[in-house]
């Protein structure tokens, strides 16, 4: 079920802030990524020469396997029903909230939504470096968007002068120390991120046989925008792995006590003894946290493997952290109740019941982890 699921990426930030731009951004350099997207200014969006007009209740395809749809909040729910459909094809998500929306209802609302077909994919707040203070002045509901962020981008980078990124990225600490965040801030010019920031490309046949194909618009933009030759979001990229299993409440320690600008994890552990039938897949976002448990396949190799994705990150502390979390040995083998920090972040199961005397897995209330988010986080008042 988790392979299948779909991440939902929220994209907000105030008029100006250049949500649009980073947008188009993505999809342009999509690559055989199929993007679905969902925005309240449909006629905004555009691809180069390629213009995608309509009206609210209608879907257009963007002729590189995206689609978009304009929807109003109260058919969120209609319309991720339609573009999760299998027959859609889609990879990734991304709803674009209006430059005077509220984010935390749309992440609300995903969270809440019974659609097993998604996962949250993390809410990227996009900040306009030169128009931060007087955003700040219009807006005062800025900080606390901030501060419910997974992921902020600190776009029109080029317009600020060093002395003047390091004050604006200082108010934004302040604030989501204020928070009790610990979302990554990246730079960007003209919203250029790295969509491997925000979600996995997807390898398509063509391209993992290097079949001879057609060159499409998104390929002739890749060759006449050469990625070297404009500057956008650095992240670092940490991979981790493992032939030894993991402890389990060692790993949610860490996971716990995750470092300021970590702010993806993705991949699969083995806790060995301490469910030695199933391998348990990993999806975090910002303070997001999911494990998706599944039976390890006849013959396979049985590790740990983690990608961590932030910016500023410490390579080296995260992999001895990981490190830390190996079993040592037969001594050291987990207990009956060590998955059970692990099974608060698994979503309820389809069919069946918990053994008598384990928790439920279900979700979270308020207050019960640090480091997770349940579907209403408390982060959300």
């Amino acid at each position: 079920m988790s392979a299948q699921q779909i991440p939902v990426v929220v994209l907000a930030g105030f008029l100006g802030s250049g949500k649009t731009t980073l947008l188009n951004h993505l999809l342009r350099s999509a690559r055989g990524t199929r993007i679905g997207v969902m925005v309240n200014d449909f006629g905004a969006i555009g691809v180069d020469a390629m213009t995608v007009a309509g009206q609210v209740g209608s879907t257009v395809s963007l002729g590189n396997g995206c689609l978009c749809c304009a929807v109003d909040a109260s058919e969120l729910d209609e319309y991720l029903e339609r573009l999760t459909r299998p027959s859609a094809r889609l990879d990734v998500i991304v709803i674009e909230a209006s430059g005077l929306a509220e984010p935390q209802e749309l992440v609300r609302m995903i969270l809440a939504s019974e659609n097993g077909r998604i996962v949250y994919g993390g809410l990227v707040q996009v900040v306009d470096a030169a128009e931060f203070d007087a955003t700040r002045a219009r807006h005062p509901e800025t900080d606390r968007h901030l501060g419910i962020a997974d992921l902020i981008v600190l776009n029109k980078a080029d317009r600020v002068d060093g002395a003047g990124q390091h004050r604006v990225r200082s108010a934004i600490g302040s604030v989501l120390e204020r928070a009790g965040s610990s979302a990554a801030v990246v730079s960007a010019v003209q919203g250029r991120v790295d969509p491997e920031l925000l979600f996995d490309r997807a390898a398509r046949r063509d391209e993992e046989s290097h079949a001879v194909r057609q060159l499409s618009f998104e390929d002739l933009y890749a060759e006449e925008h050469d990625h070297d030759a404009h500057p956008h979001a650095v992240y670092e990229s940490v991979d981790f792995t493992s032939d030894a299993p993991l402890d389990p409440r060692r790993l949610m320690d860490f996971l716990d006590a995750r470092p300021e600008g970590l702010y993806r994890i993705k991949g699969f552990v083995d806790f060995g003894a301490g469910d030695p039938e199933r391998r348990y897949a990993v999806h975090a976002v910002g303070r997001f946290l999911r494990f998706y448990p599944a039976p390890w396949a006849r013959g396979e190799e049985r590790l740990s493997q983690l990608v961590l994705i932030g910016s500023g990150v410490d390579e080296e502390a995260l992999r001895k952290g990981l490190a830390e979390c190996a079993q040592t040995g037969p001594h050291d083998a987990p207990d009956e109740r060590s998955m059970w920090g692990v099974l608060r972040y698994v979503p309820q199961p389809d069919e069946g019941e918990l053994e008598a005397g384990e928790p439920d897995a279900g979700e979270l209330e308020a207050g019960e982890r640090d480091g997770g988010i349940p579907p209403l986080p408390r982060s959300f008042p």
